[in-house]
């Protein structure tokens, strides 16, 4: 997430709720995107650390356990720019200007000056910091789907490039006889049907083969993995995209909540402010009084009782305002109640790092050292592909 202070329920909803439900499940890293702040707004970097530390604060309070995941910040791992700075060398400037969301935010945002190469080469960097850590998956939601491709299609073409080393095939082999008389034939044996006769089922048996292998250092695997497909060695492995289903966040006026528009309830947002925002928030228009049927398809609120109400409660609802049994203020209470009870949840958990700021930054310290040592490893092998690697 780029730091812009502390984060709201479309934040929430949008991810955070998501990526706290996957560190359980996968092996997760999270980092607070300082670099790409300055892709939009290099001019005003004033705020830039604290809006940081409100971030991991919220993650933190929201359920983030660093036991489970890896957090840290982007500008502490400068392997991201070595990456991004290699992989410039190889990415048409055509294949960024395809890119959805940089014309989109050309449009938007009219009023900054965006005729720059951290801006055009913005997806480039975020490819740099997915590939970093070779995941197989991405949360993202349908509108960024776009962004994984072109980081697909980047770690191709680096791959193409500098997957086969000079001496690879005497590597192969090497590797091959690391995998034992028996297990050797049967990866030979499965690698043919699969390139004579497309044997899929041949691939996911070799695939295994080698996953299981133990006595194959990094390298090897990736090699014999390329191989299988009649390629080289995978350095960059291409990513999945996981999608996530993300509800729609109304902001207060109807529109996406977003501090652009000034819509949003914060996490940490003061009770009475939250109650005052909701009960003030708009409704379907068509109910000008409280005598006239309203359609809850057509009210805003009915998006956030979507996500926060139980069964009995959207049934109340939609009966009630289809029928004019209720009014808007009836309607938003108990959706009032469950936002503000489930985001003292939140509060509570933030106040305990709000007055230990040294926690938070010894969380952030131990992160960081994670993800430079996994950035680390990926860093000595691109270099090797690349033959930067001086010895």
């Amino acid at each position: 997430m780029r730091p812009t202070g502390q984060l709201h329920l479309g934040n929430y909803h949008g991810a955070l709720a998501n990526w706290v439900e996957l560190q359980y499940r996968y092996e997760c890293f999270f980092f607070v995107a300082d670099w790409h702040a300055l892709t939009t707004g290099y001019e005003n970097t004033a705020d830039l650390r604290s809006n940081t530390n409100e971030v991991l604060i919220d993650w933190l309070a929201a359920g983030l356990n660093p036991s489970a995941c890896t957090m840290f910040i982007q500008s502490r791992i400068p392997e991201h720019a070595e990456l991004h700075l290699i992989l410039s060398m190889v990415t048409p400037i055509s294949w960024l200007e395809r890119v959805p969301t940089y014309k989109d935010q050309i449009e938007q945002l009219k009023e900054k000056d965006l005729s720059t190469y951290g801006f055009l080469g913005y997806p480039l960097l975020q490819s740099a910091d997915i590939l970093m850590y070779r995941p197989e998956y991405v949360p993202v939601g349908e509108d960024q789907v776009a962004h994984v491709e072109i980081t697909r299609e980047i770690a191709r073409r680096f791959n193409n490039i500098y997957g086969r080393e000079p001496d690879f095939e005497a590597r192969v082999e090497g590797a091959i006889k690391r995998l034992g008389t028996r297990n050797a034939v049967l990866y030979g044996d499965l690698r043919r049907k699969f390139l004579e006769q497309g044997d899929a089922e041949s691939l996911a048996q070799a695939r295994k083969l080698v996953d299981a292998a133990a006595r194959l250092t990094v390298a090897d695997r990736e090699r014999l993995l390329g191989y299988l497909e009649g390629g080289g060695r995978t350095i960059l492995p291409e990513p999945s995209a996981l999608l996530t289903k993300t509800p729609k966040v109304p902001g207060l006026d109807g529109r996406k909540m977003s501090k652009s528009y000034g819509n949003t309830i914060g996490l940490r947002e003061d009770p009475d402010s939250i109650q005052k925002k909701l009960r003030a928030m708009q409704t379907d228009p068509a109910r000008v009084r409280r005598s006239d049927p309203g359609d809850p398809d057509k009210c805003p609120v009915w998006d956030l009782h979507k996500i926060y109400s139980d069964e009995k409660t959207q049934a109340w609802v939609q009966a009630g305002c289809r029928s004019a049994g209720i009014g808007c203020l009836d309607c938003k209470k108990p959706l009032i109640e469950t936002v503000l009870e489930q985001l003292a949840v939140i509060r509570e958990r933030a106040r305990e790092y709000e007055e230990n700021p040294e926690l938070v930054r010894g969380i952030i310290s131990e992160g960081c050292e994670r993800a430079r040592e996994a950035a680390r490893a990926t860093m000595a092998e691109v270099r090797e592909a690349v033959g930067l690697e001086y010895r």
